[in-house]
């Protein structure tokens, strides 16, 4: 790998064990100094209602600026909002109209990041190493998302919630400085108006059978999955054993998550969003496993597997998108890729509840699982999805000096 991937590599896994402190310490921080459920929520839908309202538009300057200046300015402003709650917990001064704010401010800039470095990292390698940079990536995001909240836990239990909000800012200045030291330069175009270029950005997907039946079938998938992710939740505390098996199960979904990575470092397929797909079709059985057999050790077989074929899918799919669509245009493909997510989830997550007191989890559990199947299956029907094959052409980048 070149010296800029490793550079983002490094600085990317400094912030995403970050991020692990973040979610420890701000339940710690809210519920210890007078909140609840009702403040941990707002600050949460905060976050989720700016990264709505900012992803679109993130995507359009990482189309417009280079991805790196984005992502330092992103980080340094993640940084600042981040050291401000810090100390507001330090101070012993709670007030969530703050905290609300400077949500905010950092998930707004968080808006314009992620767009950012997806235009970057085909820049970063060859394009015939464009799968096991993002297998590699995908791997030390798994890997964080398992570490970062275990040693967050371990410092806000030693030093309080305040140092672990100062960890995750540390680590947004540490993931700038590593941006700063990228070398590498896209070639950028004329603008225009904010509008047209979103415009531009939708043709791209709508021209491409693969990428809007994708977006359309992800959607679905997401608000099905955003209500099993809550009744899974539930069934774990009610039937399995409570936290000692929800820690036991997000352990097997992070081991599945880094099998897939580590399967995608080395498992090229020749139609990468055919083998996408066919692995996202083991992730239902996942769902399924909660109803029947609904045992502990048969839903910890069910993590594993399902999640090793998610990540197995996610890397298919955004090697795909670096590979097929023109890079002057990456950042505001992958701003509507994200919104997707961003819209769909939540709903899900809204839904969980009334439609399970209707017709019970275990139904809802299994329809759900019957939607993921549908929904990814459904993409084998779409000509370019079953047929789309990797290509050998080379970014327009240049490499400058720091």
């Amino acid at each position: 790998m070149t010296r800029d991937f490793r550079l983002l590599a490094t600085g990317q896994a400094l912030s995403w064990l970050g991020n692990g402190f973040q979610t420890v310490a701000l339940a710690v921080a809210v519920v210890t100094h007078g909140g609840g459920a009702d403040d941990l929520g707002l600050v949460m839908a905060a976050s989720v209602l700016t990264m709505l309202a900012g992803t679109l538009f993130g995507g359009v300057w990482a189309d417009r600026l280079q991805p790196r200046h984005v992502m330092v300015v992103s980080d340094l402003v993640r940084l600042l909002a981040t050291a401000g709650i810090a100390v507001m917990f330090a101070g012993g001064g709670y007030r969530l109209p703050l905290l609300c704010a400077l949500t905010v401010v950092s998930s707004g800039a968080g808006s314009f990041f992620a767009p950012a470095m997806s235009a970057l990292k085909p820049l970063l390698v060859p394009s015939d190493q464009l799968q096991q940079a993002n297998a590699t990536l995908t791997m030390l995001q798994t890997a964080c998302g398992i570490a970062g909240p275990a040693l967050g836990g371990l410092t806000v239990a030693a030093f309080g919630a305040p140092a672990g909000f100062a960890a995750d800012a540390v680590s947004f200045g540490l993931s700038g400085v590593f941006a700063a030291m990228l070398s590498v330069r896209a070639e950028r175009g004329p603008r225009a108006p904010m509008v047209r270029e979103l415009a531009t950005g939708w043709q791209a997907i709508r021209s491409r059978d693969w990428l809007i039946g994708g977006l359309f079938g992800a959607t679905v998938y997401h608000i099905a999955n955003g209500m099993i992710l809550v009744l899974v939740q539930v069934t774990a505390v009610e039937r399995l054993g409570g936290a000692h098996a929800i820690g036991w199960i997000s352990a097997a979904e992070g081991l599945g998550g880094l099998l897939g990575s580590a399967l995608a470092l080395r498992f090229h397929p020749r139609h990468p969003l055919r083998a996408g797909w066919l692995t996202l079709l083991l992730m239902p059985f996942w769902a399924l496993s909660y109803v029947w057999p609904g045992a502990l050790t048969a839903v910890l077989a069910g993590a594993v597997i399902g999640y090793g074929g998610l990540m197995f899918f996610a890397v298919a799919w955004e090697t795909a998108i670096q590979d097929r669509i023109p890079q002057a245009m990456l950042g505001r493909v992958a701003s509507w890729d994200y919104l997707t997510s961003f819209l769909a989830m939540p709903l899900g997550n809204a839904l969980a509840g009334p439609l399970s007191a209707r017709f019970g989890v275990d139904g809802v559990l299994t329809a759900c699982a019957f939607v993921l199947f549908a929904s990814a299956a459904s993409q084998l029907l779409i000509p370019g999805a079953r047929n789309l094959t990797r290509t050998t052409t080379t970014r327009d980048a240049v490499l400058t000096p720091a």
